[in-house]
């Protein structure tokens, strides 16, 4: 525990080093007092104060859990920092702050960016170009233009390392086995979308959008952070940017952890006595408190100046009981006059209401006599130039207003047709993300089935990939790739063609094998069974040897016996040879490869509890760590409400 403890609790320098992503950037921007460090209380940032006499030289920055998200930690979320130490340490738990519950796998985002548009690939690269060069890291925009896969590892690792410096990248691990759950500890939304098998050609068409949509989205996240912790927003929680007088929660925490911050460390070294940082904490608490101290004392010595007034008016003052009363009369009469004006008033508005609304209807009705003549005029003067009859009259209007209504049919029609292309454009961009999805399911079985970038011989000449493209308006043209009825259907068919001859010979050689293995069974049998025929015969000829010898104990007939029996047992090795040469080599094969699996599904099994009893003794360390620092904790915050 105490070394692995001492491998998270090095000194940061980068005043950056512990930024987080998924940041907030405040609207004002600020440049950052230097020396910045890390806030328990909350994830923040915070300036060294003036060393005070009989504390630790050596200490160093801590980091814990907490309840600020803003700046926490996205690969140890569970885990603290406590400064390096010679000294004897005290055991403690701490249970810790909540931590930010990741999203929910079933909630999967889409990504709606245009990563397939030329120029909104060209301004991502931009973006990446811009800003590694700007933060120190060497690259070019050729290099961005057809990257390899060993130069995106590096600038991934360049990102990942900026907003979480503490994250595990291990030295030597397949990139492929650390991409996703990288992505995923810094929730990235769109993680889901992405395959580990296009990091084997990063440049390729069909990955290098989705794969510079991850840098770019990298980026961003980098500039935010960096806004952030710039931008002296008060949860940052700096103690230089606290102000002489506050009221801000924020302000009462940045204090209150930078005590229990410097108090800690003189208590894990052994230390109980902290008058100097109570002293410290006192005085900066005085100087908030001393303007309003000053202004109370002012308002005090008003209150006193005001009552001496008071008390010398009090006893001049005339007749109290005559002065009501006169002033009650008055406010009657007051509210008499007033109900008198309000009803005045009120007569008034109306009357000035009625000669408005006169004025303005004869005004209209002038107007529109004034129309009307001039319309009669104007008509008469028509009727006169065109010499029509009321007959030709009549019929025109009737014309009129027959085209009028043709007009508003038409008007209706339009928008019926507009509606219905509304319709239709629904419709296709629907059927355009069925075809994407339909692509993205055929090139993910390509690369599963081995056809993908590259197929095998003898079709290594063919590109079976296929790109949409919804701009085109040339429906020839929506699709890029080969020819589908011509080209790529055959050659598939050709594919599954040979990979079925392949299987049927598989199976083929398959039955035959089991076959020969049946007959070796069969021979092996009857070899056993011919087997216990001889050791039968060869016993009843040994009980005969020895009933021979202890009836007649001739010598010459124990010499013929023992020939017979000598004869026998070459028989019987004889025959067991053979057994051993026909039967029992495919036996002893089978039963070699049936131990091998034994073997194998027995040290798996070994692994899987070896893996388990780890992580649950790690587990149990973590927990009784964490117990121990927040019971000290908790004894810390009580000695400190005594005091």
């Amino acid at each position: 525990m105490d070394s692995r403890r001492r491998s998270v609790m090095q000194p940061v320098t980068d005043p950056l080093a512990n930024a987080r992503s998924g940041i907030p950037v405040p609207a004002t921007i600020k440049k950052p007092a230097p020396n910045l460090r890390l806030s328990l209380a909350g994830p923040a940032l915070r300036a060294p104060i003036p060393a005070v006499p009989g504390t630790n030289p050596r200490q160093s920055m801590m980091r814990s859990q907490n309840m600020n998200p803003l700046l926490q930690s996205t690969s140890k979320p569970n885990y603290g920092r406590t400064p390096l130490s010679n000294s004897v340490r005290r055991g403690s738990i701490w249970t810790g702050g909540a931590t930010m519950a990741p999203p929910s796998s079933s909630q999967a985002l889409k990504d709606n960016r245009p990563l397939r548009d030329r120029p909104f690939q060209a301004k991502m690269r931009q973006d990446v170009y811009n800003y590694l060069n700007e933060s120190g890291y060497e690259i070019s925009m050729p290099m961005l233009t057809s990257m390899q896969g060993k130069d995106y590892r590096a600038i991934f690792d360049t990102l990942v390392l900026t907003l979480d410096p503490c994250h595990p990248l291990k030295e030597g691990a397949r990139f492929e086995d650390e991409f996703i759950p990288t992505l995923k500890t810094l929730r990235y939304p769109f993680a889901h979308q992405l395959d580990t098998k296009w990091l084997a050609a990063v440049a390729s068409p069909h990955s290098w959008p989705y794969l510079l949509g991850v840098l770019h989205w990298m980026v961003e996240v980098c500039k935010m952070r960096t806004e952030y912790l710039y931008s002296g927003h008060p949860t940052i929680q700096d103690p230089a940017h606290v102000p002489e007088e506050f009221d801000d929660p924020y302000d009462h925490k940045a204090l209150a952890f930078q005590y229990h911050e410097e108090t800690y460390t003189l208590w894990l070294d052994g230390q109980d006595d902290f008058v100097e940082w109570n002293q410290v904490m006192e005085e900066r608490y005085s100087r908030r408190n001393e303007r309003v101290q000053t202004e109370l004392d002012q308002q005090t010595a008003r209150l006193e100046k005001a009552r001496g007034e008071y008390k010398k008016l009090k006893s001049t003052a005339p007749n109290v009981e005559e002065l009501e009363n006169r002033c009650q009369q008055l406010k009657r009469d007051g509210e008499k006059f007033k109900v008198i004006l309000e009803r005045h008033e009120t007569r008034r508005r109306r009357l000035e209401q009625n000669i408005e609304d006169e004025r303005t209807e004869l005004a209209n009705g002038g107007a529109l006599l004034e129309n009307l003549r001039t319309e009669l005029d104007r008509l008469g003067e028509t009727v006169k130039s065109q010499n029509l009859s009321p007959e030709e009259v009549i019929r025109m209007n009737t014309d009129r207003e027959t085209l009028t209504r043709n007009l508003e049919d038409l008007k209706q029609k339009i928008a019926e047709t507009h509606k219905a292309v509304l319709s239709l454009e629904i419709n296709v961009t629907n059927r355009a993300a069925a075809v994407e999805e339909a692509l993205d399911t055929y090139t993910n079985l390509l690369s599963g089935l081995g056809l993908y970038p590259t197929p095998p011989e003898p079709w290594q000449d063919i590109d079976l990939s296929l790109e949409l493209n919804t701009a085109s308006s040339n429906p020839q043209q929506l699709l890029f790739g080969l020819d589908i009825r011509k080209v790529i259907r055959p050659t598939l068919g050709s594919v599954a063609e040979a990979k079925r001859l392949e299987r049927a010979a598989f199976e083929n050689e398959s039955v035959k094998v089991n076959n020969e293995l049946d007959q070796f069974t069969t021979e092996c049998k009857n070899l056993d069974y011919e087997l216990c025929e001889l050791e039968k015969k060869a016993t009843n000829l040994n009980e005969q040897q020895l009933m021979i010898c202890e009836t007649y104990a001739a010598q010459q007939e124990a010499q013929v016996s023992s020939a017979e029996a000598s004869r026998l047992e070459r028989d019987l090795a004889h025959a067991r040879t053979a057994a051993i040469a026909n039967g029992l080599g495919v036996k002893s094969r089978l039963q070699a490869l049936q131990f091998s699996y034994k073997e194998q599904i027995e040290k798996v099994s070994r692994l899987k509890e070896d893996t388990v009893r780890a992580i649950l003794k790690n587990s149990q360390e973590i927990a009784i760590f964490k117990e121990e620092v927040s019971k000290h904790l908790q004894e810390l915050r009580n000695f400190t409400e005594v005091e």
